[in-house]
């Protein structure tokens, strides 16, 4: 089966075109919705995209879920950002051994819940923004989590500290204030605001040892971690393209979208050859490279569709402003130093 074929991918075409997209520019103002955006969602079978099929899940390609993500992204980034957090959270059931695996992987797998994620600033290391310490037979968390998107829409979340020895714990908590846990006020942001981003402060948060996923060195998680800041994201991709299909209404504007989509095609596929690789870690520089070509086309795409719709493009109502303002957030979406350096120095020429 080809990747456009696969259901998952009409699934995700569907919504984008009868949901996501034309009320793209109203959610962008007013906030995802979960009477209908997150419903859809958890109805549509694509959060269980890669979970285990004897979980409820599709076990789909990668290439599966990078299109589905684009497809997310280019109608409604703020609804594909809640989505994504969702899927790190599943991996990391589907892999564990532990309790937990049995009690969360389905829910989460068949869409009954939606789980967010709160582990980003273990990236800080070694400064640490959220320390865990083991306490009356379980986790205690302090500290702050910055960034925590989808509050009030996630069912559960995915929360990381780190210990004195320098262990990443990840563990999971219902997503709602609690004692050792409060959320801040909605985040007022330039763009995605609509994704319901929050900062959470965590004092004395206690988790039982049944909510535990895994427990890693520092160290290991950082290698892991690395290809999901270090690959081209699928989201830069399906701005892009959402962006030029904004062009292709626009016959002075021919050339350019002609061109931008010849070059943008070209990375995507090399790119997402790097997504493939057999060692996930290896060829760091040459990804890096890919992200950074691939964010100047989407810049570039963005400012063609601001350009060639003149001054109509400032109105909030466009879909041209909304993704430009889109592509500014994805620049520094799951940033971290090595990509802002690498980036920097692009930049500079």
């Amino acid at each position: 089966m080809t990747t456009a074929a696969h259901p998952l991918v009409t699934r995700a075409r569907r919504l984008a075109q009868d949901l996501l997209a034309p009320n793209a520019e109203r959610v962008d103002r007013e906030g995802v919705v979960p009477t209908s955006h997150i419903e859809a969602v958890k109805g549509s079978g694509l959060l269980g995209l890669s979970a285990p099929a004897e979980y409820g899940g599709a076990a789909a390609p990668g290439a599966v879920a990078r299109r589905t993500a684009e497809i997310l992204a280019g109608a409604c980034c703020s609804t594909w950002f809640v989505v994504t957090q969702h899927y790190t959270p599943v991996k990391l059931l589907a892999a564990s051994e532990l309790p937990v695996r049995e009690r969360l992987l389905r829910p989460l797998a068949s869409g009954e819940l939606l789980a967010g994620i709160a582990f980003a600033h273990v990236r800080a290391f070694p400064r640490i923004p959220v320390r865990a310490t083991s306490e009356r037979g379980g986790w205690r968390f302090d500290g702050t989590v910055p960034w925590y998107t989808g509050w009030g829409l996630n069912d559960v979340m995915l929360l990381a500290g780190v210990t004195d020895t320098a262990e990443v714990v990840f563990a999971f908590s219902e997503a709602r204030e609690q004692p050792g846990l409060r959320p801040s006020s909605p985040m007022r942001l330039a763009a995605l605001t609509a994704a319901r981003t929050v900062s959470l402060e965590l004092d004395g948060l206690w988790l039982p040892e049944e909510a535990i996923v895994l427990r890693t060195p520092q160290e290991k998680f950082a290698l892991v971690d690395l290809p999901r800041n270090t690959n081209a994201s699928p989201a830069v991709f399906g701005v892009a393209y959402a962006a030029l299909a904004l062009l292709d209404g626009a016959p002075e504007a021919a050339d350019t979208a002609r061109s931008l989509r010849t070059r943008l095609d070209e990375v995507r596929e090399q790119a997402y050859a790097l997504w493939d690789h057999p060692v996930p870690h290896e060829r760091v520089e040459e990804r890096l490279a890919l992200k950074i070509r691939a964010y100047d086309l989407m810049r570039a795409a963005t400012t063609a569709a601001i350009v060639a719709g003149g001054g109509r493009s400032l109105d909030l109502g466009s879909r041209a402003q909304r993704l430009a303002r889109e592509a500014m957030f994805l620049l520094v979406q799951g940033q971290t130093a090595e990509v802002r350096r690498a980036h920097l120095g692009h930049l500079a020429g």
